[in-house]
């Protein structure tokens, strides 16, 4: 039982870390850093459900997790490329590029389609122009009485 244990041990490292083969380096193999799978995810299910002798359905509720999450990412991915696509008609390159370039452009983070601003900053479209000043809403004046 020990011996298995290892080996398997062994194999969870090798392919972790790329010692197994998903091609030769540097022939257009890119490694893609998605939130979940059904693996990691699973495999933290695994851990926990050993600790309540529940090792299967935490592996089974993990890796349904994970899915889920690697659903919900690549589903942000493709709407983040269509909007890039709007602004760059015409753009090269696969959904992931896309997104990637659309959350330069526009200072947000993957997994999330607003920037982080901090709370008082304003957003980029509310600010005025250089040179011009802001005007109150409708309505409202400056003057106090």
């Amino acid at each position: 039982m020990r011996r298995m244990t290892t080996l398997a041990a062994v194999a969870v490292v090798a392919l972790s870390s790329g010692i197994v083969g998903t091609g030769a380096p540097g022939m257009g193999s890119v490694a893609q850093a998605e939130p979940g799978g059904c693996l990691k995810y699973g495999a933290a299910g695994a851990v926990g459900g050993h600790v309540v002798h529940h090792g299967v359905i935490g592996a089974l509720g993990g890796c349904v997790t994970g899915m889920y999450r690697r659903h919900v990412y690549r589903k942000e991915a493709k709407q983040k490329a269509a909007l890039y696509d709007q602004e760059h008609p015409g753009a090269k390159g696969t959904y992931e590029e896309k997104a990637t370039a659309y959350d330069v452009e526009h200072s947000t983070q993957p997994g999330k389609m607003t920037a982080n601003t901090p709370a008082g900053t304003p957003s980029p479209s509310n600010t005025p122009a250089q040179g011009q000043t802001q005007s109150a809403p409708a309505g409202q004046d400056d003057t106090h009485f």
